[in-house]
């Protein structure tokens, strides 16, 4: 039984000789130990916000501009306060209680200080306006003009000389811009070209002309008022209205999934692989919360160019919690403690205990008492989570009216307030099967995992596992820099002993798990018992498929100075053309965290390029292959570097529509526009940090990616990582009820079209020779 051990710090009894005072120093000795950490914690804090604060100035930067205007003021003779303390002590009599030295070097160190300060500001001034520069971006590959080359030098010394932290860009990113509404309709307009008639073609240039005249203008001027008060103009309304007020399922059709190593097993043993993972987990946690993870940027020729880190404050201590119009994001400052989840029970796990973290044989020894309980769920707790699968309205309701008194009010702020939550599952996934590994860790069985949760770890049976992240908080690359830094230290910094252990000791005196009480009343359980039956149905219509594709991967398109993004996006057309027979509306994810507080924007794939191309292949017209080929990866990489910029089309649209909402104002355009289906929905997981991995000796330790439900009812989600030079891991998803998909059909079709384009890349190059 693994119950808690209830540590009391004091107990009292009163008799007739008066208060027996009894002390628990073991239980004082850990409340002192636990305040402690909470103050460092805050001191650290502290520290780093201030840090960041002056950044790009620093502590010798203020050494240095003290030392120069004194010494200065020094030489020249000159009173260094500048008159400040004269006038100062009309109001306060500073002078007295000072030696006329004392109150020259006061006033030239205040004098200095804000010196020091007016140089900061400019400073990040300038460097914020030289971000906002990106003729980088667009400059032809490997070609280094006069400008860029007066800019990275410009970057670099604005950047100063502290090495920067997590945060210490964030003041110095400039703003998203908001394009111009005759910039859109152009864009918007040919991004259709390729979709329409010619005669629908000029309804909706009828309709897009009618608004950039009338109601557009009205409608940008609000934006750009939002843009010039706000960080960004996109982000919170994307938040709200994209995640937080929709009313159905998150489970599949919001949540996302990475998977495990594809091809190692650093142990089969479940409590093992839990505490080392969890122990790498919060290590990362530490790290953050110490602000000790560098800034991730983007590389540009000489120099790696800052990218915003908002989204990292929410990663940890962050739950979704259901409202009966809109959801909200709960995030605490610090949480010490996980939930997890066993055959239908919740267990309390502490993190720290001797004012330290658990150490990952400590973890495992909790783990195992876990594993080890044999008590029976409470009535209703088995399938409990499963509110959390179902729509939201429900939930809402049994939360509040069943779930927010008493013991179930303890419980459910115990799971909701921790760090992550973390799933023992009692199945058993492998790679031979990785279609039902991906739908394990996308729904599992629709009760046993928190999908409110920012982040839920899986460990299966077998000691394989995974991650299940909610995505209304923060975007996947957060969560996969996370999952790269975990998956590098699992194996090599941490590993196992020979019999597939933690290494170390398990602790002789660890208080174990806490279980967690519930009452949940029949009632409570029928909803339950409701939003299961929704959820399930969600799930088994999820037809998913993995291709793992090794036949070659970015180092030999690289080799036909091709971009591996825009290859593969060009063997999607192809692959949903022969699929379908016909081309549709292509969403693929791109970052706008070039600016503060971006999160994405959509590439519309699918252009007059790119369907050329793809005729050509189907025409098997050989002699126009490379030509439009290429055509189209420069037409891919362009719309790519505009998104990333903040010249896309949809981002823009979405605002303007909802001040067109909050205004009262229906547009037939924007209803129309926002209303279309993207039927083929992709994104790519970058692996941001090759560093980490030896991919040339150990091949094997490296991610599989992650992946994605269906986002139209019929069509499919494409899910890509790029593993080194010779690997590309496909993730698939589709509808079992729409007659027009098939996930495995369509696997085997970007095979076939990745192959046909690599067999005409040959067959020029024979020809060339």
């Amino acid at each position: 039984m693994a119950e808690a051990h209830q540590a009391v710090a004091f107990q009292f009894t009163v008799g007739p000789d008066g208060i027996d005072l009894q002390l628990s120093h073991e239980a004082l000795r850990q409340v002192y130990l636990s305040g402690l950490h909470s103050w460092k914690k805050k001191f650290i804090r502290f520290k780093n916000g201030i840090l960041n604060g002056v950044y790009p100035g620093s502590a010798p930067g203020f050494m240095l501009v003290l030392a120069g205007y004194l010494g200065r003021a020094h030489y020249l003779k000159v009173d260094p306060s500048l008159g400040l303390l004269v006038k100062l002590g009309r109001h306060v009599p500073v002078s007295r209680y000072m030696s006329v030295q004392k109150q020259m070097l006061v006033g030239g160190v205040m004098v200095g200080t804000g010196l020091w300060i007016a140089i900061i500001f400019s400073m990040r001034t300038v460097l914020k306006g030289l971000l906002s520069w990106h003729g980088w971006m667009f400059a032809p590959h490997g070609k280094m003009t006069w400008q860029i080359r007066l800019w990275l030098i410009l970057v670099n010394i604005f950047s100063g000389m502290q090495t920067p932290m997590l945060y210490s860009f964030q003041n110095s990113l400039p703003h998203l811009p908001v394009p111009s509404v005759k910039d859109t309709m152009r864009r918007y307009l040919e991004s259709v070209q390729p979709l329409l008639s010619d005669e629908e073609h000029r309804r909706m240039q009828s309709l897009a002309l009618d608004f950039e005249k009338n109601l557009g203008p009205k409608l940008q001027w609000y934006l750009k008022l939002k843009s010039w008060w706000a960080s960004n103009y996109v982000s919170d309304w994307w938040e709200e209205y994209i995640y937080l007020r929709g009313r159905g399922p998150i489970m599949v059709n919001s949540n996302y999934y990475v998977m495990d190593f594809l091809y190692a097993f650093p142990t089969h043993l479940q409590a093992a692989r839990a505490g080392n993972i969890i122990h790498a987990i919060m290590l990362y946690r530490r790290k953050l919360d110490r602000a000790q993870i560098k800034p991730v940027r983007q590389a540009t020729i000489f120099l790696l160019v800052p990218l915003c880190s908002a989204q990292w404050e929410r990663l940890f201590n962050t739950c979704r919690i259901p409202g009966q119009e809109t959801d909200t994001v709960q995030h605490m400052s610090d949480s010490r403690h996980i939930v997890v989840h066993h055959r239908g029970r919740y267990f309390k796990v502490w993190m720290f205990y001797d004012g330290r973290l658990l150490l990952p044989r400590e973890i495992e020894q909790q783990m195992e008492r876990i594993l080890a309980d044999t008590s029976e769920p409470q009535p209703g707790e088995e399938t409990l989570a499963a509110l959390t699968a179902g729509d939201r309205v429900p939930w809402a309701c049994a939360r509040n009216a069943y779930l927010r008194h008493g013991k179930n009010k303890k419980s459910l702020d115990t799971v909701e307030k921790a760090a992550f939550f973390v799933t023992l599952d009692d199945t058993e996934q492998r790679p031979e099967s990785l279609d039902h590994y991906a739908k394990s860790l996308l729904h599992g069985k629709c009760y046993d995992r928190w999908f409110d949760k920012s982040i839920n770890l899986i460990v299966f049976k077998n000691g394989t596992m995974g991650l299940n992240a909610e995505h209304s908080w923060a975007d996947a690359p957060i969560v996969g820099h996370l999952w790269e830094q975990v998956l590098s230290m699992d194996p090599v910094k941490l590993g196992y002993t020979a019999d597939g252990h933690c290494r170390g000791e398990p602790h002789p005196n660890l208080p174990g798990p806490q279980r967690l009480q519930w009452n949940i009343p029949p009632e409570c359980q029928t909803m339950i018992a409701n939003s299961l039956s929704v959820a399930v149905a969600l799930a088994n219509d999820v037809d998913s498929h993995i291709i793992p594709f090794s036949d070659f991967g970015k180092g030999l398109i690289k080799k036909y100075k091709i971009s591996p993004d825009a290859f593969i996006q060009l063997a999607l057309q192809l692959a949903h053309y022969r699929d379908k027979g016909k081309f549709c509306l292509t969403y693929e994810a791109s970052m706008t965290r070039l600016y503060r507080e971006g999160r994405t924007e959509t590439v519309r794939s699918c252009t007059m390029e790119s369907c050329a191309f793809v005729r050509a292949m189907i025409r098997e017209n050989k002699s126009v292959f490379q030509e439009r080929l290429n055509c189209a990866a420069k037409k891919h990489q362009q719309m790519y570097r505009l998104a990333m910029t903040g010249q896309g089309t949809d981002r823009h649209l979405f605002c303007l529509y909802v001040v067109s909402k909050y205004l009262g104002q229906d547009s037939p355009f924007l209803q129309e526009v926002l209303s279309e289906p993207w039927r083929l929905s992709t994104s790519q997981t970058p692996l941001q940090q090759g560093e980490l991995f030896d991919l040339v000796n150990h091949p094997e330790y490296v991610t599989t990616g992650g992946g994605f439900g269906p986002v139209a009812d019929d069509g499919y989600g494409v899910a890509y990582v790029i593993v080194g030079e010779k690997l590309i891991n496909f993730h698939i998803s589709s509808k079992c009820s729409s007659p027009e998909t098939d996930s495995h059909r369509f696997g085997n079709n970007i095979r076939q079209a990745m192959l046909d384009m690599l067999n005409l890349f040959e067959l020029d190059k024979k020809t060339l020779k």
